[in-house]
């Protein structure tokens, strides 16, 4: 399945794969148990420049692109990361990252690139609201001028690594909705400093108990007054609509990432298991009800790779790829889901034992198919802009 990589790509999954290697399902396990984030990993993908593979060679990062960040992410979750390793990868590396390299001034770049490839600074993205949820136009988190700063008060949900991040890329209305013509104007994003804000007490946030992916928290996040300086708005004030959909886009890609990887490490732990159970002296992998369903998901995992694949390579050429990114996303999460549950089966009964990875990696799948954008809003935005239907919500 190598043909669609140019030789950079290829190179880049070698290389990651060779870190996913010195780590197994069983680490994955006790960072989720211990709910840490993978530190030892993290380090290793820093020191080897492998976060910052999207970032400008001229602030010292590897010039590339979404699709070797792509291709990055996967390697990690089949290597045994599983769901985990698209934290690894969004969070810093394209929320902060690929954004500021696309979207931000010259001065920015040069304040916050480089230690981002340093690994003194960590991002995190902030756009959902509990009342708002998919609904990006009617998040209410609103950000007024004074004098050559922004006030933001509001509040985020599902605020994924916030309690590491420095900094936080942050949706937020300088036009309310009311007044928004047309309604996708109005929208601000801004490069807030987490460590003040949290330090002068304007900013505050709350870890969600969840299900699984616990190597890194997901909170609520409470912003009361924060100042944040006219400079550090990325791209233009009012005009953030845009470069949300930039961010969301490869958001959806990277996830897709991340299945894809996900399914094909369900798929070797399968397939380990049916090859060596005998119960009743021939492997349980030689009934075609065992074998069969396993094939699926591997062709299911292919094609949702190719998708993938093109839908970051679109990206990285400033090309629409709204309908592949969403794509890309529903197959994988699809693949993963369908990985996990046939996995599940296939090991019977030592399923629900908690010393095989299934019950993580059931648990983790599942999650794929509501985010980062549930599979319904996928299906909705397929069938008003690619089959025509008329807009259903």
């Amino acid at each position: 399945m190598d043909f669609d990589l140019p030789e950079g790509a290829l190179a880049v999954r070698d290389g990651v794969r060779a870190i996913a290697e010195r780590y197994g399902p069983d680490y994955w396990d006790r960072c989720d148990t211990e709910k840490r984030w993978p530190e030892e990993v993290w380090r290793e993908l820093v020191q080897g420049g492998w976060h910052s593979l999207a970032v400008p060679e001229e602030y010292g990062g590897g010039g590339q692109g979404l699709l070797e960040l792509a291709v990055a992410l996967e390697a990690l979750a089949e290597g045994g990361a599983g769901g985990a390793a698209a934290f690894m990868y969004l969070l810093t590396p394209a929320f902060g990252g690929l954004t500021i390299a696309r979207h931000g001034t010259e001065e920015q770049k040069r304040d916050l690139l480089p230690a981002l490839v340093s690994g003194e600074l960590e991002t995190c993205f902030a756009i959902t609201e509990p009342d708002a949820g998919s609904n990006a136009i009617a998040i209410t988190t609103h950000a007024r001028r004074d004098g050559d700063h922004y006030v933001v008060s509001g509040q985020k949900i599902w605020i994924s690594g916030i309690e590491r991040a420095d900094v936080l890329v942050l949706v937020a209305r300088t036009t309310p909705a009311a007044e928004a013509r047309p309604r996708t104007s109005g929208f601000t994003v801004l490069l807030v400093d987490v460590k003040e804000a949290v330090a002068q007490g304007t900013l505050t946030h709350r870890p969600i108990p969840k299900l699984g992916t616990n190597t890194v928290a997901s909170s609520m996040v409470f912003l009361d007054e924060v100042r944040v300086p006219a400079g550090r708005v990325l791209g233009e004030p009012g005009q953030g609509f845009a470069v949300m959909w930039d961010i969301l886009n490869p958001e959806r890609i990277l996830a897709a990432a991340s299945g894809v990887g996900f399914a094909e490490l369900i798929l070797r732990t399968a397939c380990d298991y049916a090859r060596e159970r005998a119960p009743f002296g021939t492997p349980i992998g030689a009934h075609q009800a065992v074998a069969f369903p396993l094939a699926k998901v591997k062709a299911q995992t292919g094609l949702a790779r190719l998708m993938t694949h093109k839908a970051a390579w679109l990206w990285d050429r400033g090309r629409p790829c709204g309908s592949e990114a969403n794509i890309a996303k529903l197959t994988a999460a699809d693949a993963a889901w369908q990985a996990a549950d046939r996995a599940f089966q296939t090991h019977g009964g030592m399923a629900y034992s908690l010393e095989y990875p299934v019950a993580r990696m059931f648990r983790d799948a599942r999650v794929a198919r509501n985010i980062p954008v549930a599979e319904e809003l996928v299906l909705a935005h397929i069938a008003q802009h690619d089959l025509g239907l008329p807009k259903s919500y």
